[in-house]
C-alpha cells in the first residue's frame, strides 16, 4: 500500500467495529479499510463503495479533529506482530496510530511520540488503554533482524485479482453469509415465536366457542317461558315442558324466583343475542387468525429457501417495529386495523370502540365511513400529509363498513362518508352516535377478493 507520504482526507466509520481513512498520494485517492470485530479483524485497500455510518462517534469526531489533513510520514508491521504502525504529522505536531488486530483484543490506540494514549477506538481500563495511559508495544515485540526473521506464506486465497483485492472479497463475502446465517436465525425465532402466540390464540377461541354452545339452548328457553307464561308464577323455580324439537321428550327449563315468568324469558333472549354476537365476533376474529397464520407460515416457507440479504434486513426491521413498545402503548387504537396501500384503516367492532377511536385516536382531517340504515362499525381512513384518499381505498374501507354492519346479510349497501371533522355527537345519544354533515354516498357491493386482501395483509391486526 502507498501509504508513506499519504494525505489524510477524511476519516469515515460505516459500522461501529470499522474505520475507513480516505487517503491521496503520488496524485491518486485511494482507501484503506480497518474491521476490528473479531473474528474478522483486517486492514486492505477498499474498492467497493459503503454506506456512511450517519452521525460521527466520539472516536471518529476525535480523529477528524486531530488526525484529518495530516500525512502518514511513516507506516509498518511491528515486527511479526499484527500490529501496525502509522506515524501522523499534521501542522507541527505528530501522533501514531496503532492499529492492532488481534482477535480477541483489537484496536485502534492514538498515542503521542512518547507513548501517552490521546484517545481510543475501545477504551478498555483494565488493560490501561484509556486516555492518559501508556501504550508502547515496542517493548513486547521480539527483537530481531528484520532480514532474518521467517517469513511467512501468505493464505492462498480464491478469485481473482490482486492480494488486497482477494482480502477485500474473501472477508466481505464471509461477513455476508454471517449476517445472512444470524438474521436468518433471528427471523425465524420471531416467526416461530409469533406462530406459537397465534396458536396459542386460535386454541383460546375454541374454548370460547364452547361457551357459545348453548346459543340454541337459551332461545329454546326463552320460547318455552313464552309459550306457557299462563302457567308460571312469580316465585316459580322450575318450568317442565315438551320439547317442540323433539315431540315426546320433557326439558327442564330453570327459572329464577326473584324475577316475574316474562323477566326470567327475556333474561334467556338476552344470553341468546350476547351469544349470538359473541359467536359471530368470534368467527371473525377466527378467520382473522387463519389469514394472519397463513401469512406467516408463507413467509416461514420463503425463509426456508434462500432469501435475498437485504430481504432478511427488511424483514428483521419489520419484526424489530412490530416487537418494539411504543413510548404510549395505551394509546394503540382499538378494534381492528387494516392497511389499504400507505393509508391504515381503523374499524370499531363495538359501540365502546367506536366511541374510543372517535375521542382518542382520529383527526378532525381523517375520513369516516359508516353503513347507511344500519347499525354497524365506525370505520376510518387515516390522512397522510400532502395525499387525498383514493377511491380504491374508499372502496376498500366501504366493504368494511357494510361487512361489520348489520345490513351486511343482503351483500350490498349504501355507505355515507365524510371527515371527522363534520361530525357531530348526538346530545344524549349512546356512546359513538354521531351526527354527520358534508356528507357524500358510496354505493358498495361486498368484494370477496378484497376483504380477503384486506386481511391477508401483513398489516391487518
Amino acid at each position: 500500500m502507498p501509504l508513506e507520504g499519504a494525505l489524510i482526507q477524511d476519516i469515515r466509520q460505516p459500522r461501529p467495529p470499522q474505520l475507513i481513512l480516505e487517503l491521496f498520494n503520488r496524485g491518486e485517492s485511494f482507501r484503506v479499510f480497518f474491521c476490528f470485530a473479531n473474528p474478522n479483524t483486517r486492514l486492505h485497500l477498499l474498492s467497493r463503495k459503503m454506506a456512511g455510518g450517519g452521525t460521527p462517534q466520539r472516536f471518529v469526531s476525535f480523529l477528524r479533529a486531530h488526525v484529518r489533513g495530516g500525512r502518514l510520514v511513516a507506516a509498518g508491521q511491528l515486527g511479526r506482530e499484527r500490529i501496525v504502525r502509522l506515524e501522523v504529522r499534521r501542522a507541527d505536531r505528530s501522533v501514531v496510530l496503532w492499529a492492532r488486530l488481534w482477535g480477541g483484543a483489537a484496536n485502534l490506540i492514538v498515542t503521542d511520540m512518547e507513548g501517552t494514549i490521546l484517545d481510543a477506538l475501545y477504551r478498555r481500563p483494565r488493560r490501561g488503554e484509556v486516555s492518559g495511559g501508556t501504550y508502547r508495544p515496542e517493548s513486547e515485540v521480539a527483537a530481531g533482524d528484520p532480514e532474518t526473521l521467517e517469513r511467512h506464506t501468505l493464505r492462498d486465497l480464491p478469485g481473482p485479482g490482486s492480494y488486497n483485492e482477494r482480502v477485500e472479497a474473501y472477508y466481505f463475502d464471509l461477513e455476508e453469509q454471517q449476517e445472512r446465517a444470524r438474521l436468518r436465525d433471528t427471523v425465524l425465532r420471531r416467526f416461530e415465536r409469533e406462530e406459537n402466540r397465534l396458536l396459542a390464540a386460535a386454541q383460546t377461541l375454541e374454548t370460547r366457542r364452547a361457551a357459545y354452545e348453548r346459543l340454541e339452548e337459551y332461545k329454546l328457553s326463552g320460547d318455552l317461558i313464552l309459550a306457557h307464561l299462563h302457567e308460571l308464577k312469580a316465585g316459580d323455580r322450575w318450568l317442565e315442558a315438551e320439547d317442540y324439537r323433539d315431540p315426546g321428550q320433557r326439558i327442564s327449563v330453570e327459572l329464577d324466583p326473584q324475577l316475574s315468568p316474562s323477566a326470567n324469558a327475556e333474561g334467556y333472549f338476552r344470553k341468546y343475542r350476547k351469544a349470538k354476537a359473541g359467536l359471530r365476533s368470534l368467527e371473525e376474529e377466527h378467520l382473522q387468525l387463519q389469514l394472519q397464520l397463513e401469512v406467516l407460515r408463507r413467509k416461514l416457507r420463503a425463509l426456508a429457501s434462500e432469501p435475498g440479504l437485504e430481504a432478511l434486513r427488511e424483514e428483521a426491521r419489520r419484526t424489530d417495529r412490530k416487537r418494539a413498545k411504543p413510548a404510549v402503548e395505551r394509546d394503540r387504537p382499538p378494534g381492528l386495523e387494516f392497511r389499504s396501500g400507505p393509508f391504515t384503516i381503523l374499524v370499531g367492532r363495538t359501540a365502546q370502540e367506536n366511541d374510543a377511536l372517535l375521542r382518542h385516536h382520529v383527526k378532525g382531517n381523517d375520513t369516516w365511513l359508516h353503513a347507511r340504515d344500519f347499525p354497524g362499525s365506525h370505520v376510518f381512513v387515516r390522512a397522510l400529509p400532502g395525499k387525498s384518499v383514493p377511491l380504491d381505498t374508499l372502496l376498500d374501507a366501504g366493504n368494511l363498513a357494510v361487512l361489520y354492519s348489520k345490513g351486511r346479510g343482503s351483500g350490498k349497501g349504501d355507505v355515507y362518508y365524510t371527515q371527522v371533522k363534520y361530525l357531530r355527537r348526538a346530545r344524549g345519544g349512546k356512546a359513538g352516535t354521531v351526527l354527520p354533515t358534508h356528507e357524500k354516498n358510496l354505493r358498495i357491493v361486498l368484494e370477496p377478493s378484497r376483504l380477503q386482501r384486506l386481511r391477508a395483509d401483513p398489516g391487518a391486526s
